[in-house]
């Protein structure tokens, strides 16, 4: 730890110190105020009307009873909702989602498609005219089937190539004295944020003012703009908590549906999704089917390594799980193909979830290891060390940091690993069969250009602006540490300001980036603002502001490797008579950068291995065939981990810093949850000697596996 001096003030370092959240009193007293709270004069309520079926035409909208119902506004649809632009770049360069541009036509591609808006002086009243609006249909036959070997899938690169190859993956295999050959699928899942997406538009003068629940001012105020034909200086977008985004909260048909009101009625409107339409309209992660195949002389050295994806999409947009990606960072063979495939089915468009195509694909190439591991009789630790790569398997490049290894060794120890028999099936606690797994984790460590304003105020106080969103993560409490110390003052001496699209422009909370970009920025200002500060006599009442943009030092970045790894470690007791799966423990060591606020990054790490107990055992949305909608789509149909299903969980780390970051972060927002349900998988083999390849591990399926071993 740092120690520098401010005045008379000795000031101790402040990034790697616990530090409480700075907003955490205003979140527990309420005084926090969330996107469907803050009040507005003349509000009115605006509630989407989702269709009933699952391809076709809306034939006609009967509003005239609906606009004669108590407080109804006005009822806006295809045939008189304003029109929108849907011809330009979406965020990262990809193309925009036609959903979100609502009302534009008559085709419905998916059940709970939205084909009317109802507003009215009430939520109530909104809602009970939504629930009497009738629409007619022109019905078409659907398909909501997904299933390996799909005719009609293609590959398709997303954020990423679609696929890639080297050597002869056939003859390879072939001369592989092991081969594990395995099929993994696993399920839809939903976000489910625990605040519902909600936003609420108004005009004031010329200028469109949106106050949203979202994971990037910057992203919702541009597409807004581009949707509306705005000029982005004249669209004002804030965000001021957010309760959960998880990679769902972007632009979504609610607030495109509350600028169109706002825009015919001339005063503000507010639009909130219900739980059961978030389960349409907030995107999802695809079900996956996943070919692994791994290819190994006896001493467990790949020879071959073929991981193929295959996701669904919509027929309205192309989005991509992209699983089959995280093998071309964790392992190397002579012989290495990799494919992410998509089909096309009349289901709502997918999009990012919490590590997008690393939560998925871990859980197979992870398993498949495990396999591989017993197969050669070696520990799947030593598997991994002696597979470890040098460079890039596919890009080639070095890694600016890669201390995978370091994780296991210290996981091992801590977890208690070399006192495990490898042998499954034999440890007994009464009914319950015990056993312990594995698995290694990895997510990408990318930053992207940011701005950043830092204020010298005349109390000797310094005030943070910048656009980025603290989605639950504590953002706010990490800028603040990484600005105190880069200002060398107490962290009471530092105001952050965010959520705010008049900050101007700054990456999204997502990626895993956010902090990381943030901080890059926020330091760059808080070193030009010291040098300023050092050639002047003194603060004026308006105070003195240095401003920052990162583009030009992203950009000069030497290509590499950039990663977070970690090494996740679970014990579960599998009652065979009941099928009844217990995680008893996890433990997850990581190696993520420099961690700037040793509470919240644990309770990051920690959050994701709880979601992974959720994917490895409840998680499972799933569609009616016949109506092409869900089974139970609610918390009560849609099962996550309870209190009563968490165990104790450890998460902890190793000494990591980036060399090439000036704080020297990585990210942490989404390896926590990579591999956990592998480890949880693999762990459930060890004790009952059977293999689950298809999540989640539900007690039917225990049972059945049971019966046919």
């Amino acid at each position: 730890m740092t120690t520098v001096t401010t005045g008379t003030r000795a000031v101790k370092g402040s990034v790697g110190t616990a530090h409480t959240r700075v907003e955490g009193r205003d979140k527990v007293t309420g005084a926090a105020r969330y996107a469907g709270e803050i009040p507005f004069a003349e509000l009115a309520h605006g509630w989407l009307v989702l269709s009933t079926v699952a391809r076709g035409r809306v034939r006609s909208v009967d509003t005239a009873p609906v606009l004669g119902m108590p407080g109804v506004l006005s009822v806006l649809h295809h045939e008189n909702a304003p029109r929108v632009e849907t011809d330009y770049p979406g965020l990262l360069g990809s193309a925009p989602d036609p959903t979100v541009a609502v009302f534009q036509h008559d085709r419905v591609p998916h059940m709970g498609w939205p084909v009317a808006l109802v507003v009215a002086e009430t939520s109530e009243q909104a809602r009970e005219a939504a629930e009497a609006l009738v629409v007619h249909y022109e019905e078409e036959p659907h398909d909501v089937d997904f299933y390996a070997g799909h005719p009609d899938a293609y590959a398709a690169e997303g954020h990423m190539p679609g696929v890639t190859a080297k050597g002869d993956l056939e003859a390879e295999l072939a001369a592989s004295a092991v081969v594990v050959d395995e099929r993994y699928t696993t399920p839809e899942e939903h976000h489910n944020s625990m605040e519902p997406h909600a936003a609420t538009a108004r005009w004031d003068g010329g200028r469109l003012e949106v106050v949203d629940s979202n994971q990037g001012t910057t992203w919702v105020a541009g597409e807004l703009a581009n949707l509306f034909s705005l000029d982005p200086a004249s669209v004002w977008v804030r965000s001021e908590h957010v309760g959960g985004g998880f990679g769902s909260k972007g632009v979504r048909p609610h607030q495109v549906a509350a600028v169109m009101a706002a825009t015919a009625l001339q005063r503000p409107v507010r639009v909130v999704m219900t739980r059961r339409q978030m389960f349409s309209l907030a995107g999802y992660r695809s079900p996956t089917t996943q070919q692994v195949r791994l290819g190994a002389d006896a001493d467990g050295r790949l020879r071959a390594l073929d991981h193929s994806s295959l996701s669904l999409t919509s027929t309205v947009h192309e989005f991509v799980e992209p699983s089959a990606g995280v093998a071309r960072v964790m392992y190397d063979a002579d012989a290495h193909h990799t494919a992410n495939r998509i089909v096309r089915l009349d289901v709502p468009t997918p999009t990012w979830m919490r590590g997008p195509g690393e939560a998925p694909g871990s859980f197979a190439i992870e398993s498949a290891f495990d396999e591989l591991a017993e197969k050669c009789a070696l520990d799947p630790i030593e598997l991994r060390v002696r597979n470890e790569p040098a460079l890039g398997p596919v890009s080639g490049l070095p890694f600016s940091g890669r201390n995978l290894i370091a994780c296991f060794r210290k996981g091992a120890g801590r977890f208690g690993w070399a006192d495990r028999d490898p042998r499954p099936g034999l440890r007994r606690d009464g009914r319950w069969l015990l056993g312990t797994g594995t698995a290694a984790a990895s997510f990408p460590a990318g930053a992207a250009p940011s701005t950043a304003a830092i204020t010298a105020e005349a109390d000797g106080t310094f005030t943070v602006r910048i656009n980025a969103a603290d989605i639950g993560t504590g953002a706010r409490t990490a800028l603040t540490l990484i600005a105190a110390d880069a200002l060398e003052v107490a962290p009471d001496h530092i105001r952050v300001r965010l959520g705010d699209s008049d900050f101007g422009p700054a990456m999204i909370a997502g990626g895993s980036m956010g902090t990381r970009s943030w901080a890059w920025a926020v330091t760059a200002a808080a070193g030009d603002l010291r040098e300023r500060l050092a050639l002047g006599d003194g603060i004026p009442a308006e105070g003195i502001t240095a401003r920052s943009n990162t583009t030009e030092a992203i950009g000069a970045l030497a290509p590499k490797e950039r990663h977070s790894f970690g090494a996740q470690f679970a014990e579960v007791a599998v009652d065979v008579t009941t099928g009844e799966v217990r995680v008893r423990r996890m433990l997850g060591v990581f190696a993520a950068g420099r961690i700037v606020n040793p509470l919240t990054a644990r309770n990051q790490l920690v959050g994701g291995m709880t979601w992974g107990i959720s994917m490895a055992l409840h998680e499972e949305a799933v569609r009616d065939r016949a109506t092409g909608g869900h089974y139970g789509a609610d918390l009560a149909g849609y099962h996550v981990a309870a209190h009563a299903d968490v165990p104790h969980i450890e998460a902890d780390w190793v000494d990591d810093p980036d060399p090439d970051d000036p704080v020297g972060i990585k990210g942490i927002g989404e390896v926590g949850i990579v591999g956990a349900a592998a480890a949880i998988a693999n762990a459930v083999w060890h004790a009952t000697g059977v293999r689950h390849r298809n999540l989640p591990i539900r007690p039917d399926r225990v049972l059945m596996a049971g019966e046919d071993a």
